[in-house]
């Protein structure tokens, strides 16, 4: 007896189950933020429906196992998939008054727990379907578990590497439950049920033309949505509101400027220009983190000769098409901040961090270790910033941020933005192995710009900024390292408080997610 359909279905099961994973923090991101509580709910949900369907699987296979259940199966997991890109945005308004943490891992168990129940049925069943007699359970366990997680390894690579970027999550949600009910034709083909595989045949094909025809979110250049893209690291969306253009990265703000001047409105923006003060002229600066390219724009604007560095390529298009980043303005290299610090020499007056997730800054940028390769590209007097986001001036995060930077810069202060000191905002923290300092009054008087509510309100941010600087008490506080970074815990709770914000700004974009 051939079992070649029993190893597709089985194929198809598992691959499914790992693009479902993946594509989860996709569905999902955009609206919590991709965090390490969003992959702890999606992993849990994930491990939990496996283990009810290996569960109920197991004892449903020992009642007579016949091809056309195990076909009915699929079927069911592949069109509730398939009902996922339409019920998302209902169910998330639906569950927002639940609260962040508890909306999340419902939105997971909601969306995913049934589908993946029934794929985790798959494996015990056919293992029982390929089991002859008692001395082939060994075997058949061996053969359908190999097989099932070879798959998976094929879908990880798929999904992450190429399938997202370039079909999008609303597609290809609708391709994974159109291939599993083709799954459930191939079942109910070998179990000689034959006019059940033609119905799964026809949905299979609906599902497929669906997948290429229908179109997903995006762009409604005449609403505002200029842009929804799918990179590799993350869903990028840029749009005008309010005469102002935004750019958001899985749900979360990274720049916001007025189109055509390109002005940034984030006050960390025009704070981080307290740097070029510290220097007599303009020189060499290194941006790690591009965004919009607001920060680089400001430094090139005033005569610096800048290179960025930024992992994703579509965030590089992106600042070039829509938020006025120029050729000139910088050199930009396309890869990860360590692996740029790794493999070039040159050094700098100025580097400036400005990394950040769709809810966390990047835990292998900020530890000793990273600080390291970073002060090794500073020129003697160089500076170094960073910008970050916290809840509340003197947070664990500034303190471990001061404490890891103690280690290789003598002076560290904290630039803070949020007012009062206890609200979320962004600090801007400033290094180096030099005084920081300058002349009373060189920051600019904010009663000098009152002609000009850009440049006034530019001037008192940067006054308020280094009027409040202070040094965070780093007794106790232990230094970030490679090996021990809790930096996405931290992280985890400020994104919470974020998306409360953003979640309960009623004025706010439709187009944010």
């Amino acid at each position: 007896m051939s079992f070649l359909p029993l190893y597709v279905i089985v194929f198809i099961s598992g691959a499914s189950v790992l693009a479902l994973e993946i594509l989860g923090t996709r569905i999902l991101g955009p609206f919590y933020g991709v965090s390490l509580f969003l992959w702890s709910a999606l992993i849990t949900v994930t491990l939990a429906a496996l283990s009810l369907g290996y569960l109920l699987g197991g004892r449903w296979a020992d009642r007579k196992p016949r091809y056309g259940r195990l076909g009915w199966v699929l079927l069911l997991a592949g069109i509730w998939i398939m009902t996922i890109p339409w019920i998302r945005h209902p169910l998330l308004a639906l569950l927002e008054p639940a609260g962040l943490r508890t909306a999340v891992l419902a939105a997971s168990a909601v969306l995913f727990f049934p589908p993946l129940t029934l794929l985790g049925m798959t494996s015990p069943y056919a293992i029982r379907l390929r089991t002859a007699r008692v001395e082939e359970v060994g075997r058949s366990a061996g053969d359908v578990y190999a097989v099932s997680t070879l798959a998976s390894v094929f879908a990880a690579l798929l999904t992450g590497f190429y399938l997202i970027p370039n079909f999008g999550v609303f597609r290809l949600t609708l391709l994974v439950g159109a291939v599993l009910i083709l799954g459930a034709m191939v079942a109910f083909g070998a179990g000689k049920s034959l006019p059940t595989a033609g119905l799964a045949l026809v949905f299979a094909i609906a599902g497929g033309v669906a997948a290429f025809t229908v179109p997903g979110e995006t762009a409604q250049p005449e609403e505002g949505l200029l842009s929804v893209r799918q990179s590799p690291y993350a869903e990028i969306r840029v749009f005008d509101w309010d005469n102002t253009r935004a750019l958001m990265i899985d749900g979360g703000g990274h720049s916001v400027v007025e189109p055509g001047n390109w002005r940034s409105m984030y006050p960390y923006v025009v704070v981080m220009d307290i740097d070029k003060f510290l220097f007599e002229e303009p020189g060499d600066l290194l941006v790690l983190g591009l965004g919009g390219g607001s920060v680089v724009k400001s430094f090139a604007k005033s005569g610096w000769t800048v290179d960025a560095v930024e992992i994703d390529p579509v965030i590089v298009r992106t600042a070039r098409k829509y938020f006025g980043l120029d050729s000139k303005d910088a050199t930009v290299f396309t890869m990860d901040a360590r692996r740029y610090l790794r493999t070039h020499d040159k050094r700098y007056d100025i580097i400036i961090l400005d990394a950040f997730g769709s809810s966390a800054i990047p835990f292998h940028l900020v530890t000793t270790e990273a600080f390291a390769e970073v002060a090794d590209h500073l020129k003697p007097d160089g500076v170094f910033s960073i910008n970050f986001e916290t809840v509340g001036w003197h947070h664990p995060l500034t303190a471990a941020l001061t404490a890891t930077l103690q280690e290789h810069f003598s002076n560290v202060v904290a630039l803070p933005m949020a007012e009062p000191p206890n609200k979320l905002g962004n600090l801007v923290m400033t290094a180096a192995n030099r005084p920081l300092e300058f002349p009373e009054g060189m920051l600019g008087r904010p009663y000098d710009f009152l002609g000009d509510n850009y440049l006034h309100w530019a001037v008192v941010e940067r006054n308020h900024a280094w009027d409040n600087r202070f040094t965070e008490d780093t007794a106790n506080v232990p230094v970030l390292t490679d090996d021990l970074n809790p930096v996405d815990l931290w992280s985890d709770a400020i994104n919470l408080v974020a998306r409360k914000n953003l979640h309960a700004d009623k004025d706010w974009n439709p187009f944010s997610w």
